[in-house]
């Protein structure tokens, strides 16, 4: 008998004639890796939001789309199936990040449809500082993953402590300065999600990561 994926301590005759002991743990059922689909959401969407923060274009329905549907939904799915995978940090990760960008879309369209007052600035910097703060407490969770996945959570770290400063200040140089710095986070983030599916689909590294 089986029971949720563990079969009960006897052994099993097996189509091929073989026996296995149930007690040395679980049948094994192979789940596709949602980390490239979280890390792709977030990468894209964190890249075309500091285009805008570069400098380069307002903010549009491009960015609120991309942030609700690639960026969050996206990102929450991939958490949510981290989680069915018993991995912590993942599950953690990208649905933090995934719910993240819903609520950001949310600050910036809700005042549009009069649901609530607009965030003033100075408060806007807490709110990316403590996104900051949890960030940083992730990256200590990658100091033993892959070099690229520490250096997405570095960037990441100090790009919410510069888009902070920022409102705090109200300086534009410190604005350019994070939208590029996002822009390269966002494209290690792509750049390790193309790595890992093109490691899974041709069995070798291609990019190293």
């Amino acid at each position: 008998m089986t029971h949720g994926g563990i079969i009960e301590n006897r052994p099993v005759r097996m189509a091929e004639g073989t026996t296995r002991n149930a007690a040395r743990g679980i049948m094994e059922t192979r789940y596709a890796n949602p980390a490239p689909l979280g890390l792709m959401g977030f990468g894209m969407t964190t890249v075309l939001l500091n285009i805008h923060n570069a400098g380069f274009f307002p903010i549009s329905a491009m960015v609120l789309a991309m942030g609700i549907f690639y960026g969050g939904l996206a990102q929450v799915i991939a958490g949510i199936m981290e989680f069915r995978k018993g991995n912590t940090f993942g599950t953690t990760a990208f649905t933090s990040y995934g719910l993240f960008w819903l609520s950001l879309v949310g600050l910036i369209v809700m005042p549009r449809l009069g649901w609530a007052e607009a965030t003033p600035h100075a408060y806007m910097g807490w709110y990316l500082f403590m996104w900051g703060v949890f960030t940083l407490f992730m990256l200590l969770g990658t100091l033993r993953s892959s070099v690229v996945l520490r250096l997405i959570f570095l960037l990441l770290t100090v790009l919410f402590f510069l888009l902070a400063a920022r409102d705090w200040t109200g300086s534009e140089t410190i604005g350019t300065i994070a939208g590029w710095e996002g822009i390269l986070t966002g494209a290690c983030a792509i750049y390790l999600a193309m790595a890992e599916v093109l490691h899974e689909q041709l069995g070798r590294k291609v990019l190293p990561f």
